[in-house]
């Protein structure tokens, strides 16, 4: 595998990821389904595994880049697995709609954990050459990057819109910033 096939995977991870984000921030709205902390903190670990992603595709494909997207990978999947164990009880219900017979918290986990073998994958895969390499972002890595720095900033103004400067609540059926309006 070549570096700029390994960039390519890392702008398509980044995309994927993005989508991800942008689809969570979508069925809040269309659903009304306000997330709760422990979502948001996967959201959280979402945009960490973006940045590492990010890095990445700016920067050149770097062992500590993909330590970056791990880190957030293994936090996101430590709060998907958080919920998960609150709603495994029998007679628990879940939290939010269900798509394709997962909650989206487990489908985080899922993801998160899908993440991390494909960083160890390519890790694994690791060439020395690479580090000394230089890279030219491609347009399209620049658009993906973009769309991705859009989507964060997008799901930072509803958690604002949603908390305030607040604590969230555990249960959340309203936004704060519309509550004073």
């Amino acid at each position: 595998m070549t570096r700029s096939q390994v960039s390519i995977l890392n702008s398509l991870g980044l995309l994927g990821i993005t989508i991800v984000l942008f689809l969570a921030f979508v069925f809040q709205f269309a659903w009304g389904e306000l997330p709760c902390p422990l979502c948001l903190l996967q959201r959280v670990g979402f945009g960490l595994v973006m940045f590492g992603f990010m890095l990445n595709v700016l920067y050149g494909p770097q062992q500590r880049h993909y330590g970056v997207t791990l880190l957030g990978a293994l936090f996101g999947a430590g709060a998907a697995l958080r919920q998960i164990s609150l709603h495994v009880i029998p007679g628990t219900p879940g939290y939010g709609s269900a798509v394709l017979g997962f909650h989206y918290y487990t489908w985080a986990f899922i993801l998160f954990s899908a993440t991390v073998l494909g960083c160890a994958l390519l890790l694994t895969m690791w060439k020395e050459e690479w580090n000394s390499e230089t890279v030219e972002v491609s347009k399209c890595g620049r658009i993906i990057c973009i769309l991705a720095i859009v989507v964060v900033a997008l799901n930072l103004l509803s958690t604002f819109v949603e908390c305030g400067p607040y604590q969230c609540p555990d249960n959340p059926v309203s936004y704060w910033l519309m509550s004073l309006l």
